[in-house]
């Protein structure tokens, strides 16, 4: 029979005659605060000190096992007793231990189970140490304790990136002992260390294991911490998380805890640490959408209809297969479809080739997107998803259509970049259905889904779009309506300041070297050219606007990539840009034409000129409510438009730098230019 004892509201005590059970019940996630700390630091010196007590095992209540630390405590002062402490404590406690793990043992978590003698895990458990992403390593002995039970060059991936592992995965690895169904586990676990107890019930603690850490090859460890730390961009814990890796190889284990406790306390002070965090925060508000209940009941989405089969609607129809669920692809050109056919089976081939899909996983996507050249296979969709020309005729032409197709109650969404959702609404019959899901190219990769909020969109329409953006893995973001919604809004006001720089004198090549060098992947000029010059062009000849030297490089057939010259020049089968001395050339024309008179500019002003406008138009988004918060705008740029992650998006950069010395920027750059998008908005 087994008896409890509580220790405080979050951990309890549960005794099965030999056996002491600790309880972790802190919803939704076991996040380890300081009441779950001190809890637990209190079992297990009375378990410790228990002599009916020959063995424990740690388990956690719900849905998981512990996911992690409580974020929000880290701009705190920390209180005792902390992870180390108590984790410190577990491992001397002088009995067999053993870590229940189900659904995840994230970061802290993790560190917990480390210091277990044993783990068991459910076999859908995901193991991981995410800390890298909230721009600080593991601060509980995860660089330490990790590599002597797997070794370094296992354990690199898993703090350098962050990516969580499997169950099997762990298991291989050495990181699990054993998998269990979930039904079943607690009682393993049991079983499991009454096992350990008949054979001699000796702890083994990961601090005394070091045959794995030693046999750690260090050229491979060099050149597999090169490589992952290349990928990381410009995340300063990734290359720390790699020297604590060392630490932990080359000196004594306390030696090693020591110096990563002291590296954890240090990036988690810093300004890439905050930014991060505030990524980590915009993401779990964004699913809150202003003016409706957080309880209202979703739609139920079984399976997406796609109108239109370009690289767009291909690439959304990827998005929804990859999650499982069945796509219905329209196109009314039979020639089209098999080119988005052609297009399906060659992305998920790269995949394929990668080794990020096996055959038979491509096989299955592919099994769940049909393709047709009629209106009549949509009928039965839940939701439908137009990803056709960007030309407001041909989309409320499609959603006449769709309006007299569509079963009642199907969502009705359009992938419009720029145009207004409520005219599009009012070709139906249903105008509460129809909302924006705006994604970002490719569709099945970017992370974006601008969920557009038209004025009659059904509140339950919005929050089944929120859900099933979540479930493909989308970051979704709501917005309101307005020309180029949030993203393509502040980007028009950076386009138009990057072709004036180019006229007065900055070449293609110095304004995306100063880019790259802020921390985005990639300069305007690059993504322009990846995207298609033509893309913009169309829509500003529908609008009746023009952009010097922009619109005469579409005029002469220099859409970028696809044609192989539009900022750079590229040759043929290739994707890497060349400077083009044309271009330079009728740069300068264009300059003379202009009489503007061409100079040097230093990277600080491209910054400054192309940066602040985007702040600026963001202020006036906030304030007529297109976006519902700040946050927002730094997720869209951040998962939409490559944003450097690590400065927390334009908002929370801008202010970082100082709101104060952002206006005097834009104050000077008005005075001496007179455009309208340097005038503050406020």
């Amino acid at each position: 029979m087994r008896t409890t004892t509580g220790i405080n509201s979050r951990v309890a005590i549960e005794r099965e005659a030999n056996v002491g059970i600790v309880w972790i019940d802190n919803p939704p996630v076991n996040a380890l605060n300081t009441e779950v700390r001190a809890g637990l630091w209190s079992a297990v010196e009375s378990l410790r000190q228990d002599v009916g007590i020959e063995a424990i095992v740690l388990a956690c209540r719900g849905r998981t096992f512990v996911a992690g630390a409580d974020i929000g405590e880290f701009a705190l002062p920390a209180k005792e007793p902390t992870l180390p402490v108590v984790i410190a404590a577990l491992e001397a406690i002088g009995k067999p231990t053993i870590a229940v793990i189900h659904g995840t043992a994230f970061g802290g978590g993790l560190e917990l189970t480390l210091g277990c003698d044993y783990r068991i895990a459910t076999p859908d458990a995901r193991l991981g140490l995410p800390e890298v992403r909230l721009g600080f390593i593991p601060g509980a002995g995860g660089t330490v304790r990790l590599p002597y039970l797997i070794g370094g060059l296992a354990a690199l991936p898993m703090v350098v990136t962050g990516q969580p592992i499997s169950s099997d995965e762990a298991l291989a690895l050495g990181l699990v002992d054993a998998i269990a169904a979930a039904d079943t586990l607690v009682e393993d676990a049991i079983a499991f260390i009454r096992r350990v107890l008949v054979g001699g019930g000796k702890p083994c603690p990961v601090r005394e294991r070091r045959e794995q850490i030693g046999k750690t090859d260090p050229t491979l460890f060099e050149q597999e911490a090169a490589l992952l730390t290349s990928r990381s961009g410009s995340l300063v814990a990734a290359s720390a998380g790699v020297e604590a890796l060392r630490n932990a190889i080359a000196l004594p284990f306390d030696e090693a805890l020591n110096i990563e406790r002291e590296t954890f306390e240090t990036l988690k002070a810093s300004e890439q640490s905050k930014a991060l965090r505030h990524v980590f925060f915009a993401e779990r508000a964004a699913a809150k959408v202003e003016g409706v209940d957080h309880d209202v009941p979703v739609r139920p989405v079984e399976s997406v209809g796609i109108v239109g089969g370009g690289t767009m609607g291909t690439g959304i129809a990827m998005a929804f297969a990859n999650a499982g669920l069945p796509v219905v692809l329209l196109d009314l050109n039979a020639a089209a479809l098999a080119q988005a056919r052609a297009r399906l089976d060659q992305n998920y081939q790269a995949s394929v080739t990668r080794g990020s899909l096996t055959e038979a996983q491509k096989r299955e996507r592919l099994d769940r997107i049909s393709l047709s050249v009629t209106y009549d296979a949509l009928s039965t969709c839940d939701l439908v998803i137009e990803a056709a020309f960007e030309d407001m005729d041909v989309k409320k032409e499609i959603f006449s259509k769709l309006d007299r197709i569509a079963k009642p109650g199907a969502i009705l969404a359009t992938n419009t970049s720029y145009l207004d959702v409520n005219e599009i609404a009012s070709a139906t019959e249903r105008p509460g259905d129809v909302a924006g899901a705006h994604f970002f190219s490719p569709a099945n990769v970017m992370k974006l889904m601008e969920i557009v909020r038209g004025a009659r969109t059904a509140p339950d329409v919005l929050m089944t779009l929120v859900e099933l953006g979540r479930k493909i893995g989308k970051v979704p973001v709501v917005v309101g309506v307005c020309r180029g919604f949030v993203g393509n809004r502040m980007l028009a006001a950076r386009g138009a300041e990057s072709m004036n720089l180019l006229l007065e004198g900055a070449s293609p090549q110095e304004v995306d070297k100063a880019f790259t060098s802020f921390g985005w992947p990639m300069g305007p000029f690059e993504m322009q050219d990846l995207a298609g010059l033509d893309i913009s062009w169309r829509n500003r000849k529908a609008l009746g606007q023009t952009l010097p030297l922009a619109d005469d490089l579409c005029e002469l057939g220099r859409f970028g990539q696809k044609t192989g010259r539009g900022y750079y020049l590229y040759e043929a089968g290739s994707r890497v840009p060349k400077p083009d001395p044309e271009l330079a050339t009728l740069i300068e024309t264009k300059s003379k034409d202009m009489g503007i008179a061409r100079r040097r500019i230093d990277p600080e002003e491209i910054i400054e000129r192309t940066l602040y406008p985007m702040i600026n138009e963001g202020v006036r988004i906030l304030k007529e409510g297109i976006a519902s918060r700040s946050s927002d705008i730094d997720l869209i740029w951040i998962h939409g438009y490559g944003f450097p992650v690590a400065k927390g998006g334009p908002m929370f950069w801008a202010e970082t730098e100082g709101m104060s010395k952002i206006v005097v920027g834009l104050r000077h750059w008005h005075k001496k230019t007179g455009r309208d998008i340097f005038r503050p908005a406020s």
